[in-house]
């Protein structure tokens, strides 16, 4: 009997609660988990299971059945993304899958309640993509701009998204920078002030939203990107920081080779030693202390990734209202306790932009 390979052991043993709380069917995680002894099996055993939904979402479209075409569609799109969001190992199939999750996204955009629109941001010559979503009845609704991690992409946030339009706010998930559809044009960017404030003139631009009620919302290294964009940024009226280091070094020791490997293509680096002197770039240190909005923060005990103790360095420094939870057991970006944080940050954001 042959051995598993120890990246899908990993695989297997930290994502499950993820890809679950984010829409993968149980039965899909533990059938295709189960079917992959290598790591190089990873994105085509996804991208299979994500043609079913496909297919399923095609067939339910053909048939005029639009609601259910959009629950099929979105699954589909989220086990296409799971397939690819850390596969660096073949960049060509990667972005198939990717690109398959995107399709797949933008299908049922228009079918969601409520309906999602994808959008195009001008940045450094080149454009941002991101899906906005605006909630049912109301004319110009507060926004939250919602930032994405390291392997994270817009096609992964629609139970996100639902939590914060059911309260009357609309949602923005982008892609900056070195994450989804923009890490092919450009690298990681520690200084997320940057796109942020393009897209934050970008929804200035438009008349259906109120882009005066602005909140900003990341999840893992979004969970500094957002905080980071907050310290610079006045038009952001309150911030969500979900697992985010406050400071990251130049050395990647102890980290599973999977995510350091992804850093290092994400970040443009050809070597391991250049992709640390980005790394050394993350930090809030002399920039925490201009956040002045509320923001609120979320950190799990038991987070191998970053520790919580980061969290509560950010809580320190911050100049404005801060609430901090730090959930016992919790495991990065709380995804095994999701109950605990997802509806208490979406009704703290309603509150502060709502007041």
């Amino acid at each position: 009997m042959t051995s598993r390979d120890p990246r899908v052991e990993a695989a297997i043993s930290h994502w499950a609660p993820r890809f679950v709380a984010n829409g993968v069917p149980l039965v899909d995680f533990q059938e295709v988990t189960a079917a992959c002894e290598r790591w190089e099996d990873w994105c085509q055993l996804w991208s299979a299971r994500a043609a079913v939904h496909e297919e399923l979402g095609a067939k339910a479209a053909a048939d005029g059945y639009t609601v259910s075409a959009a629950g099929h569609y979105t699954r589909a799109a989220i086990c296409y993304h799971f397939g690819k969001f850390l596969f660096v190992i073949d960049p060509a199939q990667m972005r198939r899958a990717h690109e398959k999750a995107v399709a797949c996204r933008n299908r049922a955009l228009p079918h969601l309640s409520p309906p999602g629109e994808r959008v195009a941001i001008a940045y450094e010559g080149k454009q941002l993509y991101g899906n906005l979503r605006k909630p049912a009845g109301k004319a110009k609704a507060p926004i939250v701009v919602m930032c994405m991690g390291l392997d994270s992409a817009k096609e992964e946030m629609d139970d996100y998204e639902s939590r914060f339009l059911a309260r009357g706010l609309a949602t923005l998930a982008f892609d900056g920078p070195g994450q989804g559809e923009a890490e092919y044009d450009f690298a990681l960017c520690p200084e997320y002030e940057r796109p942020v404030k393009a897209v934050i003139d970008w929804l200035q631009s438009r008349n259906d939203i109120d882009a005066a009620r602005l909140g900003i919302w990341g999840v893992s290294l979004g969970g500094y990107y957002a905080p980071r964009a907050a310290a610079f940024e006045r038009r952001i009226k309150a911030c969500v920081a979900l697992s985010g280091p406050f400071a990251r070094s130049a050395s990647f020791e102890g980290r599973p080779s999977i995510n350091v490997e992804t850093f290092r293509v994400r970040s443009k680096s050809a070597t391991l030693e250049e992709a640390g002197k980005v790394a050394a770039r993350i930090s809030l240190a002399d920039v925490a202390k201009n956040i002045r909005c509320p923001i609120y923060i979320v950190a799990g005990t038991k987070d191998r990734l970053t520790p919580h103790t980061e969290a509560e360095r950010l809580a320190r420094e911050v100049s404005g209202p801060c609430a901090l939870s730090i959930i016992d057991g919790g495991n990065h970006v709380v995804n095994n306790l999701w109950y605990r944080y997802r509806d208490q940050t979406a009704d703290w954001m309603a509150k502060e932009l709502c007041a």
